[in-house]
C-alpha cells in the first residue's frame, strides 16, 4: 500500500488548511487511518484517527475541537480538516494505515500502524 500526503503549505494563524493522503494498492476500505505530525526537534505525535467506515474518529486532546478527520472510501483517501491553526501546530504531517476489522478508531502509536505517507509540511505563522 501507498499512501501520499498533500495539502500542506504556509498559512496565518487562524486560518484553515486540508489536508488529504490517498492510498493506492490494498483495500482501503478495510483500514483505519491516522494522521500524526512531527515538529522539529520532538518526536512524532498522534493527531487523529478515523475507523474503516468513519463511523469512529478519536482525537489528540491538542487538536480536539479544531481539527476534523474524514475519509472517502470510494476515493480511498482520507482528510484532515484543520481550523484555527496555531504556531503550535507548525509540523510535518503524515497519514498511516493499518487493517483493522474491529471498528476501533484509538490507534494512537506510531509502532499500530504498517502503511506511511511521506509527510507534507505544515507552516502556521503568527
Amino acid at each position: 500500500v501507498q499512501l501520499q500526503a498533500s495539502g500542506g503549505g504556509l498559512v496565518q494563524a487562524g486560518g484553515s488548511l486540508r489536508l488529504s493522503c490517498a492510498a493506492c494498492g490494498g483495500t482501503f476500505s478495510s483500514y483505519v487511518m491516522g494522521w500524526f505530525r512531527q515538529a522539529p526537534r520532538k518526536e512524532r505525535e498522534f493527531v487523529a484517527a478515523i475507523n474503516w467506515s468513519g463511523g469512529s474518529t478519536y482525537y489528540a486532546d491538542s487538536v480536539k475541537g479544531r481539527f476534523a478527520i474524514s475519509r472517502d472510501n470510494a476515493k480511498n483517501t482520507v482528510y484532515l480538516q484543520m481550523n484555527s491553526l496555531k504556531p503550535e501546530d507548525t509540523a510535518v504531517y503524515y497519514c498511516a494505515g493499518r487493517p483493522d476489522y474491529s471498528g476501533s478508531s484509538y490507534y494512537t502509536k506510531t509502532g499500530l500502524y504498517d502503511y506511511w505517507g511521506q509527510g507534507t509540511l505544515v507552516t502556521v505563522s503568527s
